[in-house]
């Protein structure tokens, strides 16, 4: 298996991001305006960052929007590499957001709740670059979208990753203490995580290292 990459979310700062570039992660996450959720900021702050930090970073920026005009919007004004959509689209599709902007990546985040959400992940890789695989609940009256701190079913997400042919992110409840099993039981591309490297909500250079020791083993 090749080296498993790391994306650390809920980027705050720059100097958030350098740290964590500085400790070899491989993708940055900024979060735009959500309805619940850690890590939220503005998007004057995700541009500052973005045009702060090496143009080479993978840069995920994470949007709720759910129309393809005020996606693109997003997109032209902060010029991430990588579009995190955390919701259904309400209108539009993933293929034809891509047809308006192929050079962004898209991935396209799936709620795993039961085996309806395997389906859900095959239709959704036939148009997103990657899926995104999470702990949230689109479908509470306020929207859990991510940042939950909670592991889902791992063997579904395995399930996802044997059916699709895309890259696959494993996030929701992952830590240095289960970083392996869970690269182990469910063989994702990459891994995600926001809160499992926080230390009073801020990026913890010790707990990021150890992390990424322990991802990489």
């Amino acid at each position: 298996m090749s080296k498993v990459r790391i994306k650390i979310c809920c980027i705050s700062s720059l100097e958030e991001a350098r740290i964590a570039l500085s400790q070899g992660v491989d993708a940055l996450g900024l979060v735009s305006a959500m309805p619940s959720g850690p890590g939220v900021i503005s998007e004057n702050k995700i541009g500052s960052i973005i045009g702060q930090i090496p143009s080479v970073t993978n840069t995920f920026l994470l949007t709720s929007k759910r129309d393809i005009p005020s996606i693109i919007s997003q997109y032209q004004s902060l010029k991430p590499k990588t579009i995190q959509i955390v919701d259904e689209l309400e209108s539009g599709t993933l293929a034809e957001l891509k047809a308006e902007i192929p050079e962004a990546n898209i991935v396209q985040v799936v709620h795993v709740l039961d085996e309806t959400s395997v389906q859900y992940a095959v239709e959704k890789s036939r148009y997103a670059d990657a899926l995104l695989l999470d702990s949230g609940n689109p479908n509470l009256k306020v929207k859990k979208l991510g940042g939950t701190g909670q592991i889902h079913n791992w063997a579904l997400s395995r399930k996802i990753v044997e059916s699709v042919d895309k890259p696959v992110w494993l996030a929701g409840g992952i830590r240095t203490t289960n970083v392996q099993e869970a690269i182990a039981t469910v063989r994702p591309y990459g891994v995600d995580l926001c809160s499992g490297v926080r230390t009073n909500g801020n990026l913890d250079v010790q707990k990021l290292a150890a992390f990424v020791k322990a991802a990489r083993a």
